[in-house]
């Protein structure tokens, strides 16, 4: 006789739609970010941009902290997780990212920083213990060859009205914001276990605003002759990419897998170069659109459980 198993069958956890959707902004702003750099590099020197884009980022989030009137004091471990973040992905990534784009095009530079969560997902599994799915490692592989194919093609090809400028510095500088991206990620996701998202990234924000404070006089002379369409592209890398976009990913990096999380950055390169066409004026090779479907099926099936 069959015996029926008394046990509730399992049930699969529900998406969290919150989390998802502070992906997407992320994402989208991430994406905007590289060609608002790539058009205003002309007006601001690298260290000049990050500097406003931190101060910008500072002051907001440092408005809505207070706001909230919350905060938890860190420990010794955390300040020093708090100021890695800081030094590498907010003033080092940002200052090698600004000088990489006024010497690589927004599209390949986007590509190229993609090597970033392929180091988030290796290190995330041998250091913080999230191991190597096997959908993760296959989503993995798809997703960056196809970013591979994008920047290669958006490298190689020159048109009428897009024109790749990258030298070795360019793409030197591309790897070190990679590098620093991936420091970053790896430094935050412990601390979120008991600082809060938002006081994170401002505490962060700030120490990466302190570690470009010499950029400042060069700044001021910047934005004196910058032109008003160049002042508000700062003024929205501060506001959009930075306060908003690095506070949802801390919310979406506290509740989701680094390494998966990291992997979901692959659709950025399809969408600058989407960007880049609609704002800059650049056409996509037509290998370049395939390159970003590549992109968008790897990060699909990195997700599959």
């Amino acid at each position: 006789m069959t015996q029926v198993d008394p046990r509730p069958p399992a049930v699969r956890p529900a998406v969290d739609w919150r989390a998802l959707a502070a992906v997407t902004v992320t994402v989208l702003a991430w994406a905007s970010a590289f060609v608002a750099i790539r058009g205003i590099g002309t007006s601001f020197g690298a260290g000049q941009l990050a500097l406003g884009r931190l101060l910008i980022g500072t002051t907001v989030l440092g408005l809505i902290l207070l706001a909230k009137k919350m905060w938890v004091r860190p420990n010794r471990t955390q300040w020093i997780q708090i100021v890695s973040i800081g030094v590498f992905w907010f003033a080092i990534y940002n200052v090698s990212l600004n000088a990489a784009e006024q010497r690589v095009d927004a599209g390949t530079t986007s590509m190229l920083i993609q090597i970033g969560p392929i180091l988030v997902a290796i290190f995330a599994g041998l250091l913080l213990g999230e191991g190597f799915p096997k959908w993760l490692v296959i989503g993995a592989a798809i997703a960056f060859s196809g970013a591979v194919m994008v920047g290669l093609v958006t490298a190689l090809t020159t048109t009428d009205t897009t024109k790749t400028d990258a030298d070795f510095l360019g793409i030197a500088l591309c790897l070190v914001s990679a590098v620093t991206y991936a420091i970053g990620v790896l430094s935050q996701k412990p601390v979120l276990r008991g600082i809060p998202g938002l006081q994170v990234t401002w505490m962060a924000c700030a120490i990466g605003a302190l570690c470009t404070l010499p950029f400042a006089p060069a700044l001021v002379e910047d934005v004196g002759t910058a032109s008003t369409q160049a002042t508000g592209g700062l003024i929205y890398l501060g506001l959009v990419p930075t306060a908003l976009a690095f506070s949802t990913w801390a919310y979406a990096l506290s509740r989701m897998n680094a390494g998966r999380l990291g992997i979901t950055t692959y659709v950025i390169p399809p969408l600058t170069i989407l960007l880049g066409w609609l704002l800059l004026g650049e056409i996509p090779h037509v290998l370049a659109v395939l390159g970003g479907a590549i992109c968008l099926v790897g990060v699909g099936l990195s997700r599959k459980r």
